[in-house]
């Protein structure tokens, strides 16, 4: 049996304790940019981008994902082990809900009543999901993929043109793909950094030459993975609305 060593909770997180630390790892930077990315993707596909419709759906996401579910799951069980107060944490939550149903209500003067339905979707998502309410049938891989990946593509695309149409609805399939994707990678990779006491086996090739399991062979591709994907969705959405815009 080879012991493993105690890693942080995330890659992009520190073993170090601070604030700024704990504030660090519980944004999640690659994962809310990458899931912000398929709002500029959504946006990215309308006739013509609003910016003044782009930016109050970005900064509600990053309200809502960013700093409401991400504040929320961290109650849970602190699974980030960060030593912010449960009232601050709270109040982090609540206060970006608010600030992203805010924005989405000042978006229906815009857009028009249609757009209700989204902000409701979007308060239940982060709530239902994030708090594992209903006994957590909303927070297994269909719903973490409906709400972080076609969600976000759906509601950009419909705020720039009051409706919907095939090809966001085919963009929020590929974004629902891909963050089903991303959950069956971060999911062992969470579990080898979070709980993970002891790493043990041997993989036999057929040559007969065999290759001792290990954190780094375990852990390493899932993370490589997960690092290029992070990177490459937002590279993505990026050019879309640079050749939109440029």
């Amino acid at each position: 049996m080879r012991e493993v060593r105690t890693l942080a909770p995330a890659y992009y997180a520190t073993p170090a304790r601070g604030w700024r630390r704990d504030v660090w790892a519980i944004l999640h930077p690659p994962y809310t940019a990458w899931h912000l990315s398929y709002v500029l993707i959504g946006a990215s596909l309308a006739p013509h981008i609003d910016l003044r419709r782009l930016g109050p759906s970005l900064i509600a996401f990053l309200l809502a994902v960013g700093i409401s579910a991400h504040a929320l799951d961290e109650l849970r069980g602190r699974p980030l082990r960060t030593e912010i107060p449960a009232g601050v944490l709270w109040a982090a939550a609540i206060a970006g809900l608010v600030g992203a149903v805010g924005l989405g209500l000042a978006g229906v003067t815009v857009v028009g009543p249609a757009l209700l339905p989204f902000i409701a979707a979007g308060v239940l998502f982060v709530f239902a999901y994030n708090l594992e309410l209903l006994g957590g049938r909303l927070h297994g891989d269909f719903w973490f993929a409906l709400s972080w990946g076609a969600f976000p593509v759906l509601t950009a695309y419909f705020a720039q043109t009051g409706r919907l149409s095939i090809g966001a609805i085919a963009a929020a399939a590929a974004a629902y793909a891909l963050s089903f994707g991303q959950r069956a990678l971060s999911t062992p990779a969470r579990t080898l950094r979070r709980k993970a006491r002891a790493v043990s086996g041997t993989l036999t090739l057929s040559d007969g030459s065999d290759i001792e399991l290990g954190m780094p062979i375990l852990l390493g591709p899932l993370e490589l993975a997960l690092r290029a994907f992070s990177w490459g969705v937002v590279l993505l959405a990026l050019g879309l609305v640079a050749a939109r815009l440029l």
